[in-house]
């Protein structure tokens, strides 16, 4: 039994940040018709891991199996993008899991108006490359990313799954911004990213909630060094806080988040800031470092806040302006069911969780105290009006579905 499950082959995930990477091995599903229910099939994971702190002092990689082994970590010799990925091949390359990938999913930030994962061809690169300028910050590295992978597996099918692919439907009121019309023409519009972290959740949402929840009206709020919230009702994102650009809506790890536009003239006026400095700023040196002008993590804030008021206040400014978010979401949706917190913080920061929550009990959001520090599934009361969960999210196993449901790789 144990020579065939080592037989079956596999599908490897690729989910590439800014500064991290994220991978996962999945069995190949032994049937992949594409099917509804295909979207909400669990995969079996077999391998999972992610490089972290990539461009930062402290590059490790971290690794486990799904069989219980406690997971182990490796430290990089070097921490920029282009090694890291070739670690990651080197390391991979040495894993019995590596003969056995029949495929390989690929997280791109930016589909553009692409509403389904998409296999990638010289053509399809061609078109990202072209995108690059709508996602500077992750576009590079997930064509890297490809690139290495595809050289290195040249026989392999490889699809790209797409961000902003679960938002494609956004109504057209929240689709548009209020700049010359001209521009949408060019593609210029409200597109919402964490597309592929909705899908899982309101697929998890279904499982362990029955599809009329999830079919209701909830927000789904992930929130980890990325953060954004999203409407969905009646299983579709109607609102959503990021808009052109990744950078947009929360402030989040070092991203500004929402600001006015004319912050770029006052820079350009008052410190010759050009466009590029303007972006680099806005983009890595803002948000929770911004503020706390010491760290973007939101678990070093936390350590700190009881000595450093900048550091309070940095997460008092997160979390004032995602409870500000809920509220707004509230009045589109015309009321609220569920709150799904989920991200590296949603899922693992209680006290964040709790913040966010105090002020919304005229809402119906009443949280347990004990169940939220102990991160339970459901932390609400039971007579909280709006039910609060926890749910880890999946990026790795979204990607894996979208190859499984668009190869016929079993022939």
């Amino acid at each position: 039994m144990a020579d065939a499950e080592h037989a079956d082959p596999l599908i490897l995930s690729l989910n590439g940040g800014s500064s991290s990477i994220r991978f996962a091995c999945f069995l190949l599903p032994q049937a992949t018709t594409p099917t509804a229910s295909a979207t909400t099939t669990r995969l079996t994971r077999v391998l999972h891991g992610q490089i972290k702190r990539i461009g930062r002092s402290g590059t490790t990689l971290t690794y486990a199996g799904d069989s219980g082994a406690e997971p182990r970590t490796l430290p990089l010799p070097t921490a920029d993008y282009p090694s890291a990925v070739a670690f990651l091949l080197r390391w991979l390359g040495t894993r019995p899991e590596s003969a056995r990938i029949a495929a390989i999913g690929h997280r791109i930030v930016h589909g553009a108006s692409r509403s389904e994962p998409a296999r990638i061809t010289a053509e399809l690169i061609t078109d990202l490359q072209r995108s690059v300028p709508l996602s500077p910050e992750h576009l590079p590295g997930e064509l890297a990313l490809i690139d290495a992978f595809v050289t290195t597996y040249p026989n392999l099918p490889q699809v790209a799954c797409f961000d902003t692919a679960f938002h494609h439907d956004l109504p057209r009121v929240a689709q548009w911004l209020a700049i010359p019309r001209r521009y949408a023409g060019m593609g210029v519009r409200r597109y919402g990213f964490h597309g592929l972290s909705c899908e899982y959740l309101l697929a998890e949402l279904t499982r362990v909630s029955g599809t009329a929840t999830a079919r209701g009206r909830v927000i789904l709020a992930h929130l980890g060094n990325g953060a954004s919230l999203t409407a969905v009702h009646d299983g579709k994102s109607i609102e959503t806080s990021m808009g052109f650009t990744p950078g947009s809506g929360l402030p989040m790890s070092t991203r500004s988040g929402d600001i006015d536009p004319g912050l770029a003239g006052y820079l350009a006026r008052s410190e010759h800031m050009d466009a590029a400095g303007f972006d680099r700023m806005v983009n890595t040196q803002s948000g929770l470092l911004g503020i706390s002008e010491t760290s973007g993590d939101m678990h070093d804030l936390l350590l700190a806040e009881a000595t450093d008021p900048r550091a309070r206040e940095a997460i008092d400014v997160f979390c004032y302006q995602v409870r500000k978010t809920i509220g707004a979401f509230v009045a589109v949706l015309g009321g609220l069911d569920t709150l799904v917190f989920a991200g590296g913080i949603g899922e693992n920061a209680p006290v964040i969780r709790s913040r966010i929550c105090s002020g919304l009990e005229f809402f119906g959001i009443h949280l347990t105290a004990q169940q939220n520090d102990q991160g339970e599934s459901l932390i609400s009361t039971a007579d909280s009006r709006v039910s609060v969960r926890v749910i880890r999210t999946d990026e790795e196993q979204v990607i894996a579905r979208g190859v499984s449901r668009m190869l016929d790789i079993n022939g």
